[in-house]
């Protein structure tokens, strides 16, 4: 397994999920999404929605409404608690960061014609651990910058079992999705690319 720094404490493990633990993971994430259905988040203020559809897995997940972005303990269409992480990214966590055990799962699904502008993780009172995301099915296009929004960006392919985690001096870094490759895998049925994005939450 090749481990890559594409960038100063950011590092990118190619196909670190074997095709049979993508497969295994996807079905597992599909269970829970029936349990926390993906829901399509609006932007503070502006009540625009987002590209991509969302839901969470863990003790907080990740919200953005008018009111704002937060961490909260529940669906915020249901009103139920997120479904637990799955087994299989809290050891890939453990492999990576070690204990504490992260709070949140962000789940994205992308389409085609789906995007995350340029934007920090700075919502979480705990940014001692690294963010871990985990990509399964469609290629996408990763953009990453420094801490300063204005700094110069890079971008790497996300291929469907690669695995990357920015962390230390890169934690804060700025980054983003600027498009998928439609096609390039048949693991997500109807096309499409789910991340899947470990963090983090409070002391």
């Amino acid at each position: 397994m090749v481990k890559l720094e594409v960038a100063p404490d950011i590092f990118l493990w190619r196909e670190k999920l074997s095709p049979l633990v993508q497969k295994a993971l996807l079905e597992e994430v599909q269970d829970k999404l029936k349990e926390a259905p993906l829901y399509r988040p609006v932007m503070p203020g502006s009540g625009r929605p987002f590209s991509v559809e969302e839901s969470n897995f863990g003790a907080l997940g990740w919200v953005s409404d008018r009111s704002g972005y937060r961490y909260q303990p529940t669906h915020p269409i249901t009103g139920k608690p997120w479904p637990a992480i799955p087994e299989a990214l809290l050891g890939l966590w453990a492999e990576i960061n070690g204990a504490p055990a992260p709070e949140c799962c962000l789940a994205n699904l992308y389409r085609a014609g789906a995007k995350m502008g340029l934007h920090q993780d700075r919502d979480e009172k705990d940014v001692s651990a690294a963010v871990i995301g985990v990509s399964l099915g469609d290629e996408a296009l990763f953009r990453i910058g420094g801490t300063a929004r204005a700094g110069q960006t890079r971008s790497v392919i996300l291929a469907s079992g690669d695995v990357i985690a920015f962390g230390g001096a890169a934690r804060l870094a700025y980054h983003g999705i600027d498009r998928i490759r439609p096609g390039t895998s048949r693991l997500v049925l109807g096309g499409g690319r789910i991340s899947l994005t470990l963090r983090r939450v409070s002391v």
